[in-house]
C-alpha cells in the first residue's frame, strides 16, 4: 500500500478516525476536510437544539406541543405502537403454526399413505405465508412508522439467495419446498384468500383423517371452528369490493387479525399434542400391521416347504385314486402356502408405501387380496394338508391305530380351526354392521333372545320347565302334609303321658303347682287343656315377654317399679326446665336490649365522597400543552370540576339521564320504574375566604317531577329539540310527557324498542326495533319504516338536514347466510339516505357497538362501545352526492378501562369528548386532537358509574353522572362573580356558609311538586287534557326522610350548643 493514501476507519460513524492532515492528493485532502468540518457543525447544531428542548421543558419521547389546530397529528403515536404490536403478535402466531406444520411434515414421512398430508401441510403452508402478506401490506398501510412493506420473497423465504446458490442436484422434493408468495397478491384478494385459506384447512383436515389408527377431535374441533369463520369472514367482506384501501376497512381487518390468531394458536397447540401422541401410534398401528403379515410370510414359507419335503413321498404314487387324491390335497397346499408367502410380502411392500392410496380410495377387490388373502390361504393350505395326510395314512397302508389317530386328530384341528376362522370372520362383520357399537357377544345374545321369544322355543324352553316346578310343588306338598302327621301324633302322644303323670301326683303338691306359673320357664297349666300339641311351641316366647310385665303390675312389685321409675326422671327433667327457662330469660334481655337501643328500619347512611377532583392531589399536565394553546385554556377550567351535589335519584340502577337542550331540567331513567324530572337552577352563594367575602353563583337541582311506569323499566331519556316535551322508552312502548310531567300520549308497539331519536324539527321521532328504523309522529302514527336486510340496528342519529341518519347494529349473517361459529360477529356503521331509502356507506368493526352520538354541526360521529372498547370519532366526508365515514380519532385512556355507558360531547361547539368507566373513573379528551386532558379517579366519584351526560346550555362545564346504587352526581366548575372585603354584605337568594366550599342542600325526588302516574293504556291510553294527576304531595317514604333529617339537625344542634358551652 502507498504511503500517503490513508486507510479507512475501522468505524465509519467515528468522526475522530477521519484524517486531518494533508493527504498525497492535494484535492482529497480539501474535500475530506470541508466533509469533516460540515459534519461538526451539524453536530454543534443538534447539540443547541437538545439544549433549547431542555430549557424549554419538551422532552422528544412525549407528545408533541400543540399550538393550533393545524399541528395536531393525525395519526397517534400510542395508536401506532399498539396496532405493531397486535400484528407482530398475529406473526409470531403464524410462524409458530408454520413451524409445527414443519414438524408434522417430518414426522409424517415416516408413515405409510403420507403423501396426502405431506402436501396438504405444504399447501397449508404456502396459504399462510399469502395471508401474512396480506396483513402485513395492511398494517404497514395503517401503521408506517412501525411496520414497513416488504418484498414478497423477503417476507416468505429470508434465505432464498442462499437457496439458490445451492447445488441444484439436491433439490428438495414438491412438498419440502419453502412456500413462495405471488407476485399478483393485492388487498382486494382479501375474500377471496380467506376463501382458499378455509378450502385448505378442510383439505388438512381430511387427510388427517384418513389415518383410521388414531383420531384427534381437538384438532378436528380447532379447524372446523377456524373453517366456518373464514368462510364468515369470506362472505362478509364482499361486500366491500372496492373499499380495502380505505382505512375503516383497513383497520377492520387488522383487528380480524387477533380474531383470527385465536384460531391459530388453537390449531398450533392441538396440532402439537398430536405429533407428540398421534403419530407415534398410527406409526405402532402400521408396524404392528407390517409385522403381521412378516409373520404370516415366514409361517406360510415354512410351511410351503413342509408340504413340499412331505410329497417327496407321494408324488410317485399314481397307482390308485386314493393315492392321486394324497397328491391332490398336497399340491393345492404348497399352492396356497406360496400365495399366503407372497401375498404377505406384497402387503408389507404396499402398507410402506408413501405414496399408497388411502384405505376408502382402494376398491374392495385390491384390499380384500392384500389384507385378507395370506390369511385365508393358509387357513386353506392348512386344511388341505391335513386332509392329504389323512388320505396318505390309508394309501400308504398304516396300521390301523395310526389310520384312527390321523384321522381323529386332524378332525380336531380342522374342526377347531373352521371354528375360529368362523369366529374372526363373525367379528369382523359385526364390526361392519354395528361400527363397533355391539360386541359379537351381544348380538349373540340378542338373537338367543329373538329364538327364544318365538312360539315353538317357547314351548319347548318352558312348558318342560314348568312340568318339572309342578312335579317339585306336589312331592314338597306331601313331605309337608307327612311330617305334619308325624308332629301330631308325637303332641298327641307327649300329652297323655303329661296328663297320666299329673294324674299319679298328691293333693298338696297339685294344689301347689299352678300358684308359681308365671315365674317358672315353662308355661304349662294343667287348668287350661290343649286342643293341639302345636301349640306348646310358640308358648315358650309368649310366657317369656309376658312375665316381666306381670310382675311390673303385682303389687308390691309394681310399687317399687313405679316409685323407681318417678324417682329416676325427676332428676333428668330438671336440666331441661333450667334450659328453658335460661332461654326465656335469654329473649327477654334481648328484648330488653334492643328497647334501650332501637334499630332504624330506613336506608343505610350513604357513604361519604370526598370533594377533590382527582384522588391524590392535582395531577401535572401533559408535557407539550402550552398556556396560549386551546388545549392550555382547557385544562384550568377542566381541573376546576369538581362534585357540588350528590342525591339520591332512584333506589335502583340509573340506566340512563339527559340535560334538556335549555338546560333548564335534567331527566333520568332507572330500573325502579321510575323517571324523574330535576329542575336546574341558579343561586347567589357568599362564602367567607381568608377575611373576604367571595360571590359565586351555585347551581341548584330541585326535583320536580316523578315519572311512574308501570308497565316496566325505563330505559331511556330523549328531550326534544325545543325541550318542551321529554321521551321514555320501554320495553315495547314509548311515553311523550311535558316538562311538566304530564303524559300527552302512551305509544304501544308489538315489537322490542330498542332505542329513540328525535327529528330536528320535533315533531316526530324514530323509533329503532331490531332490523328496522319506525319513524313515527307525537301520536304514535307511522309515517316511514326503513328495513335492513340481516342487521340488529342499537342505535341511530339524525342528521340537521333530516335528510341523512346514522346507524349502528350487529350483523346477523352474512350474504350467503353463514353465521360465524366462534368469533365474534360482524358490527357496521351506515349512512342511511332517508329520502332515497338507500345505503350510502357502511363500514365494519368487530367491537361491539352500544351507540352513536352526532355533533351540531354534523360533520363527525362519535361512537361508543361495550366493555374495554374505547370510544371512536368518525368523520362524515362528502363525495360527489353521497358521505363517506372515515376513522379520525379513538380516545385512549392510560390503563384498560370497562366504560360504562355512552360517550357524549362536551364543552363549547362540541370541543369535548367524556366517557365514564363501570369502576367510577371519568375521561376527558379533546375532540380534535385526541389527548387525555382530565383524568377523574374512581375514588374520587365513589361508586360505581353507569351513565354519564353534559349540560351544553350551561356557561360553565357542567355535567351529571348516574350510579348502581341510584344516585346522581352533579360535576361543574365554580364561577366566581365578585369580590369585597366588606363582611357585613348579606347574601340575596342563598344561606351563607363560613367556609371555602358553599353548603348545598341535597334535593330528594319526594320533594317533587307532584307525582305523575302514567294511565294504563289499556283504559286511559290518552291523557292530552294537559292537567297534571297530583298524587298525595308527600309519599310515605318521605316522611322517614324528613324524620332522619330533622333528626340529624338537631343531633347538629346539640353538637354545636355543647361545644359552645365548653
Amino acid at each position: 500500500m502507498a504511503r500517503g493514501i490513508s486507510e479507512p476507519p475501522a468505524n465509519p460513524n467515528d468522526l475522530s478516525s477521519i484524517p486531518a492532515g494533508p493527504t498525497t492528493s492535494q484535492q482529497e485532502g480539501s474535500r475530506g476536510h470541508k466533509r469533516k468540518q460540515t459534519l461538526l457543525s451539524l453536530l454543534d447544531a443538534l447539540a443547541e437544539l437538545s439544549k433549547d428542548e431542555e430549557l424549554e421543558g419538551i422532552v422528544p419521547s412525549q407528545q408533541p406541543s400543540f399550538e393550533d389546530d393545524r399541528d395536531v397529528p393525525t395519526v397517534d403515536e400510542h395508536l401506532q405502537k399498539v396496532g405493531a404490536e397486535a400484528f407482530n403478535k398475529f406473526q409470531r402466531r403464524v410462524m409458530n403454526l408454520d413451524k409445527e406444520l414443519r414438524n408434522f411434515a417430518n414426522a409424517a414421512r415416516q408413515l405409510g399413505s403420507s403423501v396426502g398430508i405431506l402436501s396438504s401441510s405444504y399447501q397449508l403452508r404456502h396459504r399462510l405465508a399469502q395471508i401474512l402478506f396480506l396483513f402485513r401490506e395492511n398494517a404497514a398501510d395503517l401503521f408506517p412508522r412501525k411496520i414497513h412493506h416488504q418484498s414478497q420473497d423477503t417476507l416468505t423465504t429470508p434465505n432464498l439467495a442462499q437457496f439458490h446458490r445451492k447445488n441444484k442436484r439436491h433439490r428438495a422434493p414438491p412438498h419440502v419446498h419453502n412456500p413462495k408468495v405471488s407476485d399478483k397478491m393485492d388487498p382486494e384478494d382479501f375474500p377471496e384468500q380467506l376463501q382458499m385459506f378455509a378450502a385448505d384447512v378442510t383439505t388438512f383436515l381430511d387427510c388427517l383423517n384418513e389415518f383410521p389408527e388414531f383420531t384427534d377431535e381437538a384438532v378436528n374441533a380447532a379447524i372446523l371452528s377456524l373453517e366456518g369463520d373464514l368462510k364468515y369472514w369470506a362472505s362478509c367482506l364482499r361486500a366491500y369490493e372496492g373499499q380495502f384501501k380505505y382505512p375503516a376497512v383497513q383497520r377492520y381487518l387488522h383487528d380480524l387479525s387477533g380474531e383470527m390468531g385465536e384460531h391459530i394458536d388453537s390449531i398450533t397447540s392441538s396440532l402439537s399434542v398430536f405429533i407428540e401422541i398421534g403419530v407415534p401410534t398410527i406409526r405402532f398401528a402400521q408396524k404392528h400391521a407390517s409385522q403381521n403379515l412378516l409373520n404370516l410370510s415366514t409361517v406360510a414359507t415354512f410351511f410351503s416347504a413342509v408340504t413340499a419335503t412331505t410329497m417327496q413321498f407321494s408324488f410317485d404314487m399314481t397307482d390308485t385314486s386314493l393315492a392321486n387324491a394324497v397328491n391332490s390335497f398336497w399340491f393345492t397346499s404348497l399352492v396356497f402356502s406360496i400365495g399366503a408367502a407372497v401375498n404377505s410380502l406384497l402387503g408389507v411392500t404396499w402398507k410402506q408405501a408413501m405414496y399408497r392410496s388411502p384405505g376408502h380410495r382402494v376398491p374392495w377387490w385390491v384390499l380384500i387380496w392384500i389384507k385378507r388373502s395370506p390369511l385365508a390361504f393358509l387357513v386353506l393350505s392348512v386344511a388341505c394338508f391335513s386332509i392329504g395326510l389323512v388320505l396318505f395314512a390309508y394309501a400308504s397302508n398304516q396300521h390301523s391305530v395310526t389310520c384312527t389317530l390321523t384321522t381323529v386328530f386332524s378332525a380336531c384341528s380342522i374342526v377347531g380351526l373352521t371354528a375360529v376362522s368362523a369366529w374372526f370372520a363373525s367379528e369382523r362383520w359385526a364390526f361392519s354392521r354395528h361400527h363397533g357399537t355391539k360386541w359379537l357377544a351381544d348380538v349373540l345374545s340378542e338373537t338367543k333372545v329373538r329364538v327364544k321369544s318365538t312360539r315353538s322355543a317357547k314351548w319347548l324352553i318352558y312348558e318342560p320347565r314348568a312340568w318339572a316346578w309342578s312335579a317339585t310343588r306336589w312331592i314338597r306338598a306331601q313331605f309337608r302334609l307327612f311330617h305334619e302327621a308325624i308332629s301330631e301324633l308325637s303332641s298327641r302322644t307327649l300329652s297323655h303321658l303329661n296328663t297320666f303323670s299329673e294324674e299319679k301326683l298328691p293333693d298338696p303338691e297339685r294344689a301347689i303347682t299352678p300358684v308359681p306359673a308365671s315365674m317358672s320357664p315353662e308355661p304349662m297349666s294343667p287348668t287350661i287343656p290343649r286342643r293341639t300339641g302345636s301349640d306348646a311351641g310358640p308358648l315358650l316366647p309368649i310366657a317369656e315377654h309376658g312375665s316381666p310385665t306381670v310382675t311390673s303390675f303385682d303389687g308390691g312389685d309394681g310399687d317399687g317399679t313405679a316409685s323407681i321409675m318417678s324417682q329416676s326422671t325427676s332428676p333428668l327433667q330438671e336440666p331441661g326446665k333450667g334450659r328453658f327457662a335460661n332461654a326465656v330469660r335469654a329473649v327477654m334481655k334481648m328484648r330488653a336490649a334492643s328497647t334501650v337501643f332501637p334499630i332504624s328500619g330506613g336506608r343505610n347512611p350513604r357513604r361519604q365522597r370526598t370533594m377533590s377532583s382527582d384522588g391524590q392531589g392535582r395531577e401535572t399536565e401533559p408535557v407539550g400543552l402550552l398556556k396560549n394553546s386551546r388545549v392550555g385554556t382547557l385544562m384550568p377550567k377542566l381541573k376546576s370540576l369538581h362534585p357540588t351535589q350528590s342525591f339520591e335519584a332512584h333506589s335502583a340502577l340509573v340506566r340512563h339521564l339527559q340535560f334538556s337542550p335549555n338546560g333548564k331540567f335534567l331527566a333520568t331513567s332507572s330500573w325502579d320504574r321510575t323517571s324523574v324530572i330535576f329542575k336546574v337552577g341558579v343561586s347567589i352563594v357568599e362564602s367567607l375566604l381568608h377575611g373576604a367575602v367571595r360571590t359565586c353563583s351555585q347551581e341548584t337541582f330541585t326535583s320536580h317531577r316523578i315519572l311512574a311506569h308501570p308497565q316496566g323499566f325505563v330505559g331511556q331519556v330523549a328531550w326534544s329539540p325545543s325541550g318542551h316535551l321529554l321521551l321514555t322508552k320501554l320495553n315495547r312502548g314509548v311515553k311523550v310527557w311535558t316538562e311538566d310531567g304530564v303524559c300527552r300520549k302512551t305509544i304501544d308497539r308489538r315489537r322490542t324498542v330498542l332505542s329513540i331519536a328525535w327529528l330536528p324539527d320535533g315533531e316526530a321521532f324514530l323509533s329503532v326495533e331490531q332490523s328496522d328504523v319506525t319513524k313515527l309522529d307525537l301520536q304514535g302514527n307511522v309515517i316511514a319504516q326503513y328495513h335492513f336486510d340481516r342487521m340488529v340496528l342499537h342505535d341511530v342519529a339524525v342528521a340537521q338536514d333530516n335528510v341523512r341518519m346514522v346507524c349502528v347494529g350487529t350483523l346477523t349473517a352474512s350474504a350467503d347466510g353463514l353465521h360465524p361459529s366462534k368469533c365474534r360477529a360482524e358490527k357496521q356503521i351506515i349512512v342511511y339516505n332517508m329520502e332515497e331509502k338507500k345505503i350510502e356507506n357502511r363500514v365494519p368493526v368487530l367491537h361491539d357497538v352500544r351507540d352513536i352520538t352526532l355533533a351540531r354541526n354534523d360533520q363527525v360521529a362519535l361512537v361508543s362501545y361495550e366493555n374495554k372498547a374505547p370510544p371512536q370519532l368518525w368523520k362524515l366526508e362528502p363525495v360527489k352526492d353521497s358521505v363517506r365515514l372515515s376513522l379520525r380519532h379513538t380516545y385512549m385512556p392510560k390503563v384498560p378501562v370497562d366504560f360504562a355507558g355512552p360517550s357524549y360531547f362536551g364543552g363549547k361547539n362540541d370541543q369535548l369528548v367524556l366517557c365514564a368507566g363501570k369502576a367510577g373513573d371519568i375521561h376527558i379528551w379533546d375532540r380534535e386532537s385526541g389527548t387525555l386532558l382530565h383524568h377523574i379517579r374512581s375514588q374520587t366519584v365513589g361508586g360505581d358509574l353507569t351513565c354519564i351526560a353534559w349540560n351544553h346550555a350551561w356557561d360553565t362545564f357542567m355535567f351529571a353522572t348516574g350510579s348502581h346504587d341510584g344516585g346522581v352526581r352533579i360535576w361543574t366548575s365554580p364561577a366566581l362573580m365578585s369580590g369585597s372585603e366588606d363582611n357585613s354584605v348579606a347574601p340575596s337568594r342563598a344561606t351563607t356558609n363560613p367556609a371555602n366550599t358553599p353548603r348545598t342542600v341535597t334535593p330528594s325526588p319526594y320533594d317533587a311538586d307532584y307525582r305523575t302516574d302514567s294511565p294504563d293504556p289499556q283504559l286511559t291510553p290518552d291523557c292530552s287534557d294537559g292537567h297534571a294527576q297530583a298524587s298525595a304531595p308527600v309519599p310515605s317514604g318521605s316522611n322517614v326522610f324528613m324524620i332522619r333529617q330533622e333528626f340529624v339537625t338537631l343531633h347538629l344542634d346539640l353538637v354545636c350548643s355543647k361545644s359552645i358551652i365548653a
